[in-house]
């Protein structure tokens, strides 16, 4: 079903890559073209720190577009199917932690676009693929490097 060519990503992570190439394209690109002539406009090129900014600026843009580029190239968008109430990627789940009554909200994706500051955690996870399928009110165990970590599912969207 998914080859190593393809990069799941959620509709949302996949607009949001869309607007983020189209903005390096058409605002970030030309202000770093432009920092780098006014630069190159001051004369000595060996001892120009604006210019040195400038060009590494462009080279960070640049790898940024790339990977972008390569991500939408193979990205597949995982449309939500869980008709049934179960966890799938593009779900949002609440959690919790059944030892100290601790909730956790995590949005279920790809992973290429997860973010665990963001709580977007990847299917691939071992918290998403203990979630995969499941659906609210079941029980799951995951094993963290504390031992075994147990969590009640308490909604799913």
């Amino acid at each position: 079903m998914n080859n190593d060519s393809e990069i799941i990503l959620t509709r949302q992570g996949f607009d949001a890559l869309e607007k983020e190439l189209n903005e390096i394209l058409t605002v970030k690109r030309p202000e770093v073209v432009d920092r780098i002539r006014q630069a190159r406009e001051l004369g000595d090129l060996s001892e120009n720190f604006d210019y040195d900014d400038a060009k590494h600026s462009q080279a960070i843009l640049e790898s940024r577009l790339q990977e972008i580029r390569a991500i939408l190239a193979h990205a597949v968008v995982a449309e939500p199917k869980n008709e049934d109430g179960s966890i799938c990627i593009g779900s949002k789940v609440v959690v919790k932690d059944t030892e100290d009554d601790y909730e956790d909200e995590y949005l279920i994706v790809g992973s290429a676009e997860s973010n665990a500051l963001e709580g977007k955690i990847s299917y691939e996870s071992p918290m998403g693929a203990a979630l995969m399928g499941r659906k609210q009110g079941e029980t799951v165990e995951i094993e963290t490097p504390g031992g075994i970590a147990t969590y009640e599912i308490i909604s799913v969207e």
